[in-house]
């Protein structure tokens, strides 16, 4: 017999929460972090609309409140110089230089993430290929490939907008997570891997990736390029379910700034060994997504020696019992509910946390190994809670954007408030405070509490 669904039953099971939905901070290992600073002059900016022009919004301050902007430890770094990053490509961790190893080589391949990441890849991909040129290879035999796991396929604006102009100089190509795979074998864990043909053609095969803390893998970037990035589907979904796990099931390795004893992490390095990666590059980007760091070589070195600086820059210090908290998705919107950790750590009871999303695409709109899960009895801890989009002990919860639609809406707790404009949300908060002291995290998509790493 059908079962009788009501309309916000059938419309949040035809949803699909990121498995990394769940904001991805544990306070646990909390040490303190400086970068901290008082808005002045009654206006705050926030950074918006990553990979979309990279614009800034304007927020006019009512004077009742009073604001502390929380910045990253690293915020005022020095951003790199294009001579700068050159060099950090050519003195590679842990290997030979590019040039070295794609001597008397024919192709290669390059793979970059996806939107859903702020990696500035555009930055970098033109000193890599200039090794590879360097050494003989030709621009026609030089393929980017596009390394997103079970997100969707990108376009050629999109492809450009991360690119640059090497979206138009050298073929690119999206991952299928379906076919055209080539079979790999076990990983140690028994995970079965099969990798994307084209990658594993190519004679030279090199990885761009960014850094920032990821929910199970610790930080992103390094192996993760190869699994989930340009992975068969059922290896990617060996890998979260039964490594990574869920629930009363998950992997007490693996969490954020875990990147030695993390299974979920070295099995990942498995697969990128068994696909002979030669070379990466993980690129360390600030609030507005400039270069401040590039950490090339060994898959594994260079993202271990990436992770440490990230460990120190990416701090930033926990508000306490604020009356509110503006926690700005920017630079990772797309997978916005990332950031809600800020919130739920830093709000006080009764107080009101506001999720900012400015980005023209929402939240990211399908990810098949979600959808696919809409149909096996496993949705149940991907679409039917949406609480865990919540902040619990907040008396109310705004989310303040103009660009959600109403598959995205859903999946939030029934008694979300949904703003489009700043006025509107000030309007909001002013009803439960007519004072309040306000934290703002303005970059929170990259930002992450003080906590060691593993090992």
């Amino acid at each position: 017999m059908r079962e009788d669904l009501g309309r916000r039953d059938f419309l949040r099971r035809a949803g699909t929460g990121a498995l990394a939905a769940s904001p991805i901070w544990s306070w646990a290992t909390e040490r303190q972090a400086p970068g901290t600073s008082q808005a002045a002059s009654g206006w705050v900016t926030i950074p918006t609309r990553e990979h979309h022009g990279d614009t800034e919004e304007r927020l006019q301050i009512p004077p009742s409140w009073n604001v502390k902007v929380y910045e990253m430890a690293g915020h005022d770094r020095p951003v790199l110089t294009a001579e700068q990053i050159r060099r950090r490509i050519e003195e590679p961790i842990g290997t030979r230089r590019l040039a070295e190893i794609a001597e008397g080589k024919r192709s290669a391949v390059i793979t970059f993430d996806d939107l859903t990441r702020p990696t500035p890849t555009f930055e970098v991909v033109p000193h890599v290929a200039a090794e590879l040129r360097l050494a003989g290879i030709k621009d026609e035999n030089i393929l980017l490939l596009a390394s997103y796991g079970t997100h969707r396929p990108i376009n050629q604006v999109e492809a450009a907008a991360k690119l640059g102009e090497s979206a138009d100089r050298y073929a690119w190509l999206n991952h299928n997570i379906f076919e055209n795979l080539t079979d790999l074998g076990r990983t140690s864990r028994g995970n079965r891997i099969k990798v994307n043909r084209h990658f594993m053609q190519a004679d030279v095969r090199i990885t761009i990736s960014g850094i920032k803390a990821h929910g199970n893998a610790g930080y992103g970037g390094g192996a993760k390029a190869i699994l989930p990035g340009i992975a068969w589907i059922e290896s990617i979904d060996y890998f979260h379910r039964t490594i990574a796990g869920v629930g009363a099931n998950e992997n007490k390795t693996a969490g954020p700034l875990k990147i030695f004893k993390n299974e979920v992490r070295l099995d990942m390095i498995d697969a990128a060994r068994l696909a002979r990666v030669d070379y990466s590059v993980q690129i360390l980007y600030n609030g507005r997504r400039k270069v401040v760091g590039v950490y090339a070589g060994d898959i594994v070195e260079s993202h271990h020696a990436a992770c440490r600086d990230a460990n120190k820059m990416l701090a930033t210090e926990r508000a306490s019992n604020a009356d509110v908290v503006l926690v700005n998705a920017y630079p990772q919107n797309l997978q916005a509910t990332n950031s809600l950790g800020w919130a739920r750590g830093c709000v006080r009871d009764g107080g009101t946390a506001v999720l900012v999303i400015q980005n023209p695409e929402g939240i990211e709109e399908w990810h098949y190994l979600n959808e696919r899960r809409n149909y096996d009895s496993r949705a149940f801890y991907e679409t039917g809670h949406p609480e865990s989009w919540g902040v619990k002990q907040a008396r109310q919860f705004i989310v303040y954007s103009a660009y959600l639609q109403q598959r995205d809406r859903i999946r939030f707790p029934a008694k979300t408030i949904f703003t489009r404009t700043w006025a509107d949300t000030v309007a909001a908060i002013s009803k439960a405070h007519s004072e309040a002291n306000v934290a703002l995290y303005p970059y929170a998509g990259i930002q992450h509490p003080p906590g060691d790493l593993d090992g």
